[in-house]
């Protein structure tokens, strides 16, 4: 099993970082939607610091600059996961 699989499956929270408009289109099971531009103001959304965040957007360009906020912040499990159809399968 995949290192994120396995993050996956053990309850890590999974960010999707595109807009409102793509997440309503279509998006992974049982994420949550948080757009790059609020990640910093929202970041009461997402939980502990330590605990494992998974974060995707379209083509992984948005969710590298999420993933470099977030570090900035102090999480200290933070994957940027690539574009959508770059996450694994359940």
């Amino acid at each position: 099993m995949s290192v994120l699989l396995s993050k996956i499956k053990s309850g890590a929270k999974i960010v999707d970082v595109r807009s409102t408009e793509e997440f309503g289109e279509e998006h992974y099971p049982n994420a949550v939607n948080i757009p790059v531009d609020e990640i910093q103001s929202r970041t009461n959304e997402i939980g502990e610091k330590k605990s494992p965040v998974i974060l995707y957007c379209a083509s992984g360009a948005r969710s590298a600059y999420a993933a470099r906020v977030l570090k900035n912040l102090g999480f200290t499990d933070v994957v940027n996961a690539g574009g959508l159809y770059d996450m694994p399968e359940m």
